[in-house]
């Protein structure tokens, strides 16, 4: 490395994951073997976001920069033999999108450190990247509370004969989920046919979009699950369950190149025969109590009696009806104001088709997730001599990386911030790493 040697930036705590608004430090470390003359020492802070037409390029095809600031640590002079040691501060912008990196894309956040030299003498360089995390609360998402509900009838022919239809609906219990939660899926096919359905399948689905003049659109199998054919003029109800995996959030708010989507896509080859049923996946799950449906419970008021009856208060008679007719004790009761007691409902009536419980070649069974950790952002400082806008929200606690946590099964629900997903590594080619699948024999 010639004159200098150990170049490397190292942050304070050792942290690697921020929050947009933050204040990020650290210490520029390197050791000087022999006397050299320097022009500057210079530490640079910057994020971006960077996107192609290439699966695995770095050649930015299209690119969108969200800060970018420099700060002199040393000015000109000679860099004298030992150790060298120049600390460095930075904000970063309230209004910076969380960290990703995906096949056509990444949003990347970076510490680099210069010296400058004399004309004709080597010049040094190193940098760090770093991860920002913003937490999506999935209860600020509009329109998410209420069922997530879905149908379609497919009508199909062979050799231009009118051969049935198959009648395709299904419904998961949420709208948004964080990864650990388990999705509960209800599916009920009618095939109003003279042929038995294929297998019915249901895939958790990720589409990653980038904005390029010719846009590209990532498509991704997350999980999977299979259910048995439905036979002719039957119906049947399926019910299955798929857990969420360690998965970047919905929403990168303030990037405008790469789009994030989930959705359940619930679909039968033959006939072909597809639904889906968009979802959210964030950080803070959704409360409950909010998207549960309220009691419909009828406050009974008690039958009103006559004075007749010396053991109740009194009451005023009622009035004289057009045609009297002689008062006796069995008449002393008028009726009551409250609808009569129910009495048992009998059984619905059924249609002429038969209702079958749906087998499912994936056996899932989850529990719920007991309680997580709550995780909250730092609260941030101005760094002196640097300018930024005015942060757009408050913080408050530290907040550091953590790996996805995973308690027992059939723990009691808790409502708390999903553990933070730290985005991979940037020498990684592609995320999330791979599929997941859930299969049992």
């Amino acid at each position: 490395m010639g004159k200098i040697q150990e170049f490397e930036i190292t942050f304070s705590r050792n942290q690697v994951v921020y929050n947009p608004g933050e204040s990020i430090s650290g210490t520029l470390k390197f050791k000087v073997t022999e006397t050299m003359p320097c022009k500057a020492i210079k530490v640079n802070c910057n994020g971006f976001c960077g996107v192609t037409n290439k699966a695995n390029d770095s050649d930015w095809t299209v690119q969108e920069q969200y800060f970018n600031s420099t700060i002199s640590v040393a000015e000109k002079g000679t860099l004298k033999p030992g150790d060298q040691s120049f600390p460095f501060k930075f904000l970063i912008p309230a209004t910076a999108p969380t960290s990703f990196e995906g096949t056509y894309g990444k949003i990347i956040y970076r510490v680099r450190a210069f010296v400058d030299t004399p004309r004709f003498s080597k010049n040094y360089k190193t940098e760090k990247p770093f991860y920002l995390l913003t937490l999506l609360n999935l209860n600020d998402v509009p329109e998410i509370l209420g069922p997530n509900v879905s149908a379609v009838t497919r009508e199909f022919t062979y050799l231009l004969v009118k051969s049935g239809s198959v009648v395709l609906s299904a419904e998961s219990d949420m709208k948004g989920y964080t990864p650990g939660q388990v999705i509960k899926l209800s599916v009920n096919i009618h095939n109003q046919s003279g042929k038995t359905t294929s297998m019915v399948v249901a895939s958790l689905m990720q589409k990653v979009s980038y904005e390029t003049k010719k846009p590209t659109h990532d498509l991704r199998t997350i999980a999977e699950v299979e259910g048995s054919p439905v036979k002719p003029g039957k119906e049947a109800q399926w019910t299955e369950q798929m857990i969420v995996p360690p998965l970047p959030q919905s929403s990168l708010a303030g990037c405008d190149l790469i789009k994030i989507n989930y959705y359940i896509k619930v679909s039968i080859k033959s006939p072909e025969v597809m639904l889906v049923l968009p979802i959210h996946i964030g950080n803070v799950s959704l409360d409950k109590k909010a998207t549960a449906k309220p009691s419909t419970s009828t406050t009974r008021t008690p039958a009103s009696v006559t004075d007749g009856d010396p053991t109740l208060p009194p009451r005023t008679a009622p009035k004289t009806a057009p045609k009297p007719t002689p008062r006796n004790r069995a008449s002393s009761y008028i009726p009551p104001s409250a609808p009569p007691a129910e009495g048992g409902r009998g059984a619905a009536g059924g249609g002429s088709h038969t209702d079958e419980a749906h087998p499912t070649k994936s056996n899932v069974h989850m529990g719920e997730l007991g309680p997580r950790t709550p995780v909250s952002p730092n609260s941030f400082s101005y760094a002196p001599g640097l300018t930024f806008p005015q942060n757009q929200r408050h913080s408050s606690g530290p907040v550091g990386p953590s790996e996805p946590f995973y308690p027992e099964v059939n723990a009691n629900p808790m409502l708390a911030p999903s553990p933070l997903i730290l985005p991979p590594d940037y020498q990684t080619t592609s995320y999330p790493h791979g599929q997941y699948w859930f299969w049992s024999g």
